[in-house]
């Protein structure tokens, strides 16, 4: 248990155009599934910072279905309750989180039924139904052939991107997603255009950038979360519930004061490095860049509010790593975060080179590991309940 305490106190840490004119540089795939299968850079074996960060809001999911779903609604209308997990992974995690989702659901339907039919609340249990997404690419193979056994819910798999529709039109009761929403459908057009004051020269991300390339992210993602909320609406049914878990930031703080901006910083640097050595291009440092955005619950909540679909039940920030205890350990971080990125790094750079970045990263991050452990329990994760109007 002291190795894990450990471990964790970095959770939030894990929490990426094609044009031939002159002035565009060369373009990179936005984002990549995590590692599949079972290696030792696997994700199934490197998700344990993402379960325990998702571990710290499941009294809250359960609060907020207990005292806000109403089931017995939902059943008389269906007698299939069916819930999706967008950015599903490969890991355990996405089952632990679903069957904490569910038990919530059959105590909060039970509760409503004994009022009425003391007697009858278990013979009428409705059947559930769980869709697990994520991209195309992802190892659905390694997802399913880890399925519980025991479970209570009949299971399928909805591949493609949740910036689009996934679902029939009101086919959907709850929609869960964790650790997902903060990638970007694709990266901003002007981050590749070295005329445009965003192009975003030497750096992979927007941590410790000019503010044309934050407003330029920050774009993208409103953009992007009005299509994720005009395809939910269409999806879920009236007063069906949606909850978000995501890399948050309290407003106004600059992204390079947090522990995953340094991380980005980290890796930067590294890069440039590794080009200055002839070992990659600085041109390909140039072109790449993450493409992930942490919103504050403010910028959030305007979004939510101008799409008009959804009611906020809840909004906030928490501190992901809040349980946790000690110092951070790098290695086991670096590992954790090379399961989540290296598909977009090995990409971009080749495969050939991936050890050598992440053992680089593994160095800067232990010469600022004061730093890290410092600032490491900010409110940096943001939880976000919304109901279907």
């Amino acid at each position: 248990m002291a190795e894990r305490d450990q471990e964790g106190k970095s959770a939030d840490l894990l929490n990426i155009i094609n044009g031939d004119h002159e002035n565009r540089a060369k373009p990179v795939t936005s984002s990549l599934p995590m590692n599949g299968g079972n290696g030792i850079y696997s994700y199934s074996k490197n998700s344990y910072y993402q379960k325990q960060s998702a571990g710290v809001e499941r009294e809250k999911i359960i609060e907020e279905i207990r005292e806000k779903l109403d089931m017995k609604t939902h059943s008389s209308v269906s007698n299939t309750i069916r819930l999706a997990d967008l950015g599903c992974a490969t890991g355990q995690n996405t089952f632990r989180t679903i069957q904490t989702i569910l038990e919530a659901m059959q105590r909060k339907y039970k509760s409503q039924i004994s009022q009425s039919c003391p007697h009858d609340s278990d013979d009428q249990m409705p059947e559930f139904q769980v869709f697990f997404n994520d991209l195309e690419s992802n190892d659905f193979n390694t997802l399913f052939t880890s399925l519980p056994q025991d479970r209570q819910y009949l299971a399928a798999g909805v591949p493609g991107s949740f910036h689009g529709r996934l679902f029939p039109e009101s086919s959907i009761h709850f929609v869960h997603t964790s650790f997902s929403l903060h990638w970007l459908s694709k990266l901003p057009e002007e981050l590749q255009n070295k005329a445009s004051p965003a192009w975003n020269k030497g750096r992979i991300h927007y941590t410790s950038a000019p503010n044309e390339v934050i407003e330029a992210y920050a774009c993208q993602f409103a953009e992007d979360m009005e299509r994720f909320l005009n395809a939910r609406a269409k999806e879920l049914v009236p007063q069906g519930m949606m909850v978000m878990i995501m890399t948050g930031i309290p407003k106004g703080m600059p992204y390079s004061q947090i522990p995953t901006g340094m991380l980005y910083d980290s890796i930067s640097s590294s890069l440039m490095d590794m080009a200055k050595e002839g070992i990659i291009e600085e041109g390909e440092v140039d072109s790449f860049n993450l493409a992930f955005y942490a919103a504050s619950p403010e910028e959030m909540a305007g979004i939510v509010e101008k799409n008009g679909c959804f009611g906020i039940e809840r909004m906030e920030l928490t501190n992901p790593a809040a349980w946790m205890k000690g110092p951070v350990d790098i290695p086991s971080l670096v590992t954790h975060v090379r399961a989540a990125m290296e598909g977009m790094f090995s990409r971009h750079f080749g495969s050939q080179v991936m050890d050598e970045l992440f053992g680089r990263l593994t160095h800067k991050l232990l010469d600022i590991s004061d730093l890290i452990n410092s600032t490491c329990q900010e409110k940096v994760q943001l939880f976000a309940v919304l109901k279907r109007k």
